[in-house]
């Protein structure tokens, strides 16, 4: 059940219109887009660290894209990496549309875990993820590598419903991999790292 609290936090800030937009085709087209509160965060993440290069996983109809880059420095570039490029010509499309120019972006289609390793390490100050459940392990190894010292990950969607705190017997592949993931993260020594209860659980962590 949402609480008042969490009711609160998603209706403080309304959505444009071209928000509106790349949420609604988001839901139709079967990739659920992060919450407001959720994008919101984002935005003050990314303004917070002043990014100007920003690995995205995940790029969905856009909508976390849009909050990122309305968070970034104004020369910074979205690297974005989607394994459907129908949903990617839809971004892309919203992000013109809100006034990105192409400059601004990299869409890249493939699998993740092929494409990040060909990233360039310490090159980024924020990497978001919001994707395959099961592979978050292996974009926290990727992001560490890819963050410059004071970066910040972002795995998007970690406590999975609530059953990231419940019961071990009854965890799926994806609920197994985003335990693994959050206590990793609270392990390493290189990242200090926090659980915000923000739209299904946000793991932020600074690489130190």
């Amino acid at each position: 059940m949402t609480t008042p609290a969490a009711q609160a936090a998603e209706a403080y800030l309304a959505e444009d219109e071209d928000l509106a937009r790349a949420r609604a085709t988001g839901t139709s087209a079967g990739a659920p887009p992060i919450s407001p509160a959720g994008g919101a965060t984002l935005a003050v993440l990314a303004a917070t660290v002043s990014a100007r290069a920003v690995v995205e996983i995940g790029t969905g109809a856009g909508v976390s894209g849009l909050y990122l880059m309305r968070g970034m420095a104004a020369d910074g570039t979205l690297t974005s990496i989607d394994v459907d490029p129908e949903l990617q010509r839809t971004a892309r499309a919203s992000f013109l549309a809100a006034g990105f120019g192409p400059s601004r972006l990299r869409l890249i289609n493939g699998m993740a875990l092929e494409v990040l390793p060909r990233l360039t390490d310490g090159g980024y100050d924020l990497v978001v993820a919001d994707a395959v459940p099961a592979e978050y392990p292996g974009y926290l190894a990727e992001a560490i590598r890819l963050l410059r010292p004071g970066g910040v990950l972002v795995l998007e969607g970690v406590l999975d419903g609530g059953r990231v705190a419940g019961d071990t017997a009854d965890d799926g592949p994806g609920t197994a991999a985003l335990r693994e993931v959050t206590e990793q993260a609270r392990d390493d020594e290189r990242l200090l790292s926090a659980l915000l209860p923000v739209a299904d659980g946000m793991l932020c962590a600074v690489r130190r």
